[in-house]
């Protein structure tokens, strides 16, 4: 997702006061550790108001009527992860109540962050190598490891 496009969608997420935390690697970027990427990882808490301040987030920054289709329900069921694809943009948002058992919104630690513009929910250092720690991508070992070494975390 390009830059300016995240920061405009991040920024309707505090401006709607959803409850939202930022992971994956554009949470590695706020951090300064900047990977390449094509979406914007968010994890919500998936009750009713939040996901009606996120629909209202979302619409800020993309025309598409598709934004209704997301529900609190989907995000509080089976399959807590829905792939938002904005139609001209070619880019997505995983939007993320829980990741199988192993995290739920409750459970990531987070930290404010200063970008262009004012403060984003992101997080933290610890968190995002729990996060990639033992997954079977690659790419996650090599972020995890960066992140160790950038901020003298140790395997835990």
């Amino acid at each position: 997702m390009e830059f300016a496009r995240a920061l405009e969608l991040l920024h309707a997420l505090e401006r709607e006061r959803v409850a939202y935390v930022v992971v994956g690697s554009m949470a590695m970027a706020a951090h300064g550790l900047v990977r390449a990427t094509r979406d914007l990882d968010l994890f919500v808490e998936p009750s009713a108001d939040n996901v009606d301040r996120l629909r209202r987030a979302l619409r800020q920054v993309f025309d598409d009527p598709c934004i209704d289709e997301i529900s609190a329900a989907d995000l509080a069921g089976a399959y807590p992860a829905i792939r938002y694809v904005p139609p001209d943009d070619g880019v997505s948002v995983d939007i993320l109540a829980r990741l199988g058992d192993a995290f739920a919104f409750d459970d990531i630690e987070a930290v404010r962050v200063v970008v262009p513009g004012g403060e984003i929910n992101v997080a933290t250092p610890r968190m995002l190598v729990r996060m990639k720690r033992g997954t079977l991508r690659a790419l996650d070992g090599i972020d995890a490891a960066a992140i160790r070494a950038r901020f003298s975390i140790e395997d835990e």
